[in-house]
């Protein structure tokens, strides 16, 4: 007698104990993920509704390697190929650093320094998968943004987000602004490979349709903050798989941080924010250290949804 097709049910229970042995985070919530994108199913719902469904040799061999791979640590953004960022699809694969939930904090923080201010110029200085920068040119009515990444490869993934989310004129700083313009299609977000800041240059910027000489209105970076000596403590889909130019920052993790403030000055009109993401412990070292940059004024440190510091706040004086 041949043997029964085993159920999604039962695939998914022995799936959900694979990974547990493997020491996945939140196995049975990762098994549902996979399995229905496995199957092709919209989302992980679905599989309640198809819970005694027998699955045939060829589904089970779509999800094999699947499961192996997360069983791997290979992060489940990888495999299912994007993630969510404030309700945005966000493309995620190795060229850049999956975003995270508590990052959407942000740009909430943006939103509310910029009510009032009438088209604010944004800089979001390594903007990775571009999920911040995405998210500041669809929720900020008027919001000119510029993104910039060191690496070539996170913002070729960037512009490629950026088409996804209907912001297709965004691709390249190359575009003839002006023509753009005239074609209805011009972007709020465009793009600029280069070091920090230094990426906008009066060139990019008249590219883009703002005066050379324009003032940012907000700054925001995650830059890699984790201090060099800590990567053998990261998770494994981290420190195997997240990009090390996107992670680590020098001894305490903080010298890309304080370049770009270094790189702000003259930069940034009277009264802009400057928001950053890094590590908790880092935000007393920096309060600190304000008065290395006295055209900046130290705000505050802010805490994440799960009540952990997560941020800091500077304002421009001058």
């Amino acid at each position: 007698m041949a043997n029964r097709p085993q159920t999604v049910l039962e695939i998914l229970n022995k799936t959900t104990a694979f990974f547990q042995k493997k020491g996945v985070p939140d196995p049975r919530l990762d098994a549902q993920y996979i399995l229905a994108h496995g199957l092709g199913m919209k989302n992980r719902m679905d599989l309640y509704l198809n819970f005694e469904k027998p699955l045939t040799a060829a589904e089970l061999d779509v999800l094999r390697p699947l499961v192996a791979r997360r069983a791997n640590r290979e992060p489940l953004q990888h495999i299912v190929g994007d993630t969510s960022f404030r309700g945005f699809r966000i493309k995620c694969d190795p060229r850049a650093l999956i975003p995270r939930p508590e990052t959407e904090e942000l740009v909430d923080l943006a939103k509310s320094r910029l009510e009032g201010i009438e088209n604010p110029f944004i800089v979001e200085v390594g903007t990775g998968t571009g999920a911040i920068a995405i998210s500041c040119a669809k929720e900020i009515a008027g919001a000119r943004v510029l993104a910039t990444d060191i690496s070539a490869e996170a913002l070729s993934l960037a512009k490629e987000n950026a088409e996804i989310n209907q912001l297709a004129s965004a691709a390249n700083t190359q575009d003839n602004t002006a023509d753009a313009e005239s074609r209805g299609t011009a972007s709020p977000l465009q793009f600029a490979q280069g070091d920090l800041l230094e990426a906008a240059t009066a060139d990019v910027l008249a590219r883009t349709g703002i005066a050379a000489d324009a003032k940012i209105n907000c700054l925001i970076a995650n830059l890699p903050y984790i201090p060099d000596g800590e990567k053998e403590k990261l998770q494994p889909e981290v420190g195997n798989f997240d990009p090390a130019l996107a992670l680590f920052g020098g001894a305490d993790g903080l010298d890309l941080v304080r370049k770009l403030l270094t790189q702000t000055e003259n930069r940034l009109a009277s009264g802009a924010p400057i928001l950053l993401e890094i590590g908790s412990e880092q935000a007393t070292m920096l309060e600190a250290e304000s008065a290395n940059y006295p055209w900046l004024k130290f705000i505050a440190s802010h805490k994440d949804y799960c009540g952990n510091i997560r941020f800091v706040e500077y304002k421009a004086i001058s």
